[in-house]
């Protein structure tokens, strides 16, 4: 497995100039609204047994993404093991990672899918970024309560 998939900037582009893709939503029986696909990448980081998932809602915090999904692994390989099978997962659904960084440390990945972020951390990382404290304003999600379809 080659791990995964990551993008570069074209010649004359810059962070700034590249407009962020948005991931296909589905309408939501739940809450009647679109949903993106972080649901599934919940369900990949819990089938590669990710420790504390947990998913932050920015809507009405921020701009640039409208959900974190935030979990821990105990060991490099199996960080890179929960980013290749969320990739996998959301591939299934037509979905690809705008970018992934941190993937051959495996310290902490960071998974762009536009609408949402998946960060995989190593145990000692998230507590040293500690970005539900940072992020406090934002709802969290209850994961236990979305059904993947």
């Amino acid at each position: 497995m080659t791990g995964c998939e990551c993008s570069t900037l074209g010649a004359g582009e810059s962070l700034t100039s590249v407009q962020p893709r948005r991931s296909p939503k589905s309408e939501s029986s739940f809450t009647g609204e679109a949903q993106s696909n972080w649901p599934a990448a919940v369900h990949a980081a819990e089938s590669k047994k990710a420790i504390d998932v947990q998913v932050l809602d920015l809507r009405e915090v921020t701009s640039f993404t409208d959900f974190f999904v935030i979990c821990s692994v105990t060991n490099p390989r199996q960080g890179q093991a929960v980013c290749d099978a969320i990739q996998s997962e959301l591939k299934q659904l037509g979905d690809r990672p705008v970018s992934v960084e941190g993937y051959e440390q495996a310290d902490w990945i960071l998974m762009d899918y536009g609408d949402f972020l998946v960060h995989i951390f190593s145990e000692n990382a998230r507590k040293y970024y500690d970005l539900e404290r940072l992020w406090r304003p934002a709802k969290v999600m209850q994961t236990s309560e979305i059904a993947v379809e």
